[in-house]
Order: C-alpha cells, then structure tokens, then sequence
C-alpha cells in the first residue's frame, strides 16, 4: 500500500485566499490565529460589511468544505483555555471540523507558574473528544508532551526556529529567505533548522506509534514545503504567496512559450 500524501492546510484568515485554495483543488484544511481572524474582519467592516467574528467564522467553516480547520484560544492560564476551548467548540461543533489550537506552554517567562498548563489543557479537552491543535511547538520534547496528553495534531514552528538560529548566528536576512535543513554552525539545544524540528518531531512520534500529526507551521518558502515532504510531515500550513508560488519555475514558463510556438495549424484544427 503506498504512503499516504502529505496534506497542505492554507494559513490565513482571509476569504478570498482561502476561496481560491480550496478552488485550485489542493487544500486539505485551514489554520487561523486570533491575529490573523481581527485583521481580516476589520478589512470586511473597512469596506463595509457588516459581519462579526462567529459570522465572518462560519464563512470559514462553510468554505472548508468538512476539513480540518484550527480556532486558537486567546487565555492563558489552564482552566480559563479550557473554559474558551469549550465555548469555540460548542458554538461551532454542527460544522463537524473544529480543532481548537492550545499552545503548549502558555508562559511569558522562566518564573511563571503556568508552564504546564498547556498540558492540562489539552488532555482535559483531547479526553472531552474535542481535538487539539498543539501550538507554538520549538523542541521534539513539547511535541512528545502534547502527543501523550492527546493532541491530535503538533505544530512545530520551522521558519521562527530559522529565524532564531539566523539571528544568534548575526546573519542579515529576510523571512521569506531559505534556509538550509542541514543548518550552520549554530543550533538550539541540537536543533540545527526548522525542518531538522519537524523530523525530529515525526521521527519521535513514529517511533511510539503515537497518532497525532505532525504538522509543519511557519513555513517560509516552497523549498521547505518540498523538504517537510522528503521528511515526512504529516501536513504543511502555508501561507497563501507560498501556495501560490509551488507551481511557478522560469523553465516552466519557457517551454510553455516553445510548445505553444511549436504547435501547427493542422494540429489546433484536430481539437
């Protein structure tokens, strides 16, 4: 039996985008954030809609198609997160494809008394059959804590990791910038690239037979679309310009202007 492919799931907020995802025929899911949902329903009320967020939700919901789509809480302490993942699932369960996105350690800082309360989280709601979306995931030791509290999916955050390691090392650089799975001369804790995080975490994961999925966040580019792939990622979110850009290749485009010069009339009468 072969593999079964890796899924794609859009990360935006925005309509439009996720309209023309679903339309292309390749998204299999929807990641959101608080950040991205508020920018997006204000753009709606800038030009004149009038929509709320359970609405402008909804819309989301309904365009997904029965696909997994991912409402992040905004509290941060455990019972107050399962108080509000409760509340985003309840209002909106008849769709049947809400996960609700927990972070995995929801402190500020190295003295705080909430560490584990993302942990809590998730195994009170994962054992109310509500799936989670483990978040913010930057070590193979969080996503193997998420999965045995009952995740259903863990995010590890590649492109922040990349971006951590470019700023340690005092590399100038754009988010959008590849950077290589084999790392450079730093790392974090013996990870040495964003993509090294994500197979650290399958390869974890698989090991136990663990079911949840990992899923490859804060992905920059389409190479590291292509390298989660080679190392097996359950699922890549992407932003809407790194789907848009996966088909696009200047020979492509050449042959495509060759054929077409190539074509003669006799064969264009054929169709």
């Amino acid at each position: 039996m072969g593999k079964v492919l890796m899924k794609i799931f859009i990360d935006s907020a925005d309509l439009s985008e996720i309209k023309q995802a679903y339309e292309w025929g390749i998204a299999d899911g929807i990641t959101t954030n608080p950040s991205l949902m508020k920018k997006a329903v204000n753009k709606c009320k800038l030009d004149g809609e009038d929509i709320n967020l359970k609405g402008y939700i909804k819309e989301i919901l309904l365009i997904s198609k029965d696909t997994p789509v991912s409402l992040e809480v905004t509290e941060t302490t455990a019972q107050r997160m399962i108080e509000e993942g409760r509340k985003l699932y309840e209002m909106f369960k008849e769709f049947g494809n809400v996960n609700i996105k927990i972070p995995i350690n929801p402190s500020f800082e190295e003295n705080n008394l909430t560490h584990f309360d993302g942990i809590k989280a998730i195994k009170k709601l994962s054992e109310e059959n509500i799936p989670i979306n483990c978040t913010l995931i930057f070590t193979p030791e969080q996503a193997l804590l998420a999965a045995k509290a009952g995740a259903a999916f863990v995010s590890p955050f590649a492109g922040r990791v990349d971006d951590n390691l470019r700023k340690r090392s005092g590399m100038n650089f754009n988010k959008t910038d590849y950077f290589p799975m084999e790392g450079i001369s730093k790392n974090d804790n013996g990870i040495v690239s964003g993509i090294d995080l994500v197979k650290q975490c399958v390869q974890i994961l698989r090991q136990y037979n663990l079911k949840t999925e990992v899923l490859a966040a804060s992905l920059r580019n389409t190479r590291q679309v292509r390298e989660a792939a080679l190392i097996r990622a359950d699922i890549a979110t992407l932003p809407f310009d790194v789907i848009r850009n996966m088909l696009k290749h200047s020979q492509t485009f050449e042959g495509m202007k060759k054929f077409t010069a190539d074509v003669v009339e006799e064969y264009k009468n054929l169709l």
